[in-house]
């Protein structure tokens, strides 16, 4: 498995990904644009993927205007291999090393994704607007949380 920094040409392997998932699925596919991912990937933030024999199985992106994680899928041929927990590590390493303030993410209740938050630390601090399990982490959670790994 290979670990990289996303980029824009990886724009469509990646949604690719993102539509493959069966948990958290985007209600409509054109709601994020090809746009959406060139601003978070070049202007509000970061992203990186994984990929195997030139096939990108995972990704994820931080957002530091919004100090969110605006994405961590992994395609479901892929599950259960550690992709998301690196891809994790590194997506936060690079937040923290950028700003201090803490990082907040929303998913479904009930999924495989909603666990995986909770046993990686994240804490959950209510709910949003459309249902959603609104999760944060702080640096110094994530410290705590990066010194086991």
């Amino acid at each position: 498995m290979l670990y990289r920094e996303a980029q824009v040409a990886d724009i469509p392997q990646y949604m690719a990904v993102r539509m493959a998932v069966k948990e958290n699925k985007l209600s409509s596919p054109d709601r994020v644009t090809e746009q959406d991912n060139i601003d978070y990937l070049t202007r509000r933030g970061k992203g990186w993927v994984c990929e195997t024999g030139g096939q990108i199985v995972g990704f994820a992106i931080a957002d530091l205007q919004d100090h969110s994680v605006w994405a961590l899928f992994v395609h479901p041929d892929y599950d259960r291999q550690g992709i998301g927990r690196q891809l994790q590590t590194l997506m936060l390493r690079w937040y923290f090393s950028q700003t201090q303030h803490p990082v907040w993410l929303s998913t479904s209740p009930g999924t495989r994704a909603e666990a995986f938050y909770r046993q990686s630390g994240w804490r959950e601090t209510g709910r949003t607007t459309s249902g959603e399990i609104r999760f944060e982490l702080t640096v110094e959670e994530w410290s705590k949380r990066s010194n086991q790994i």
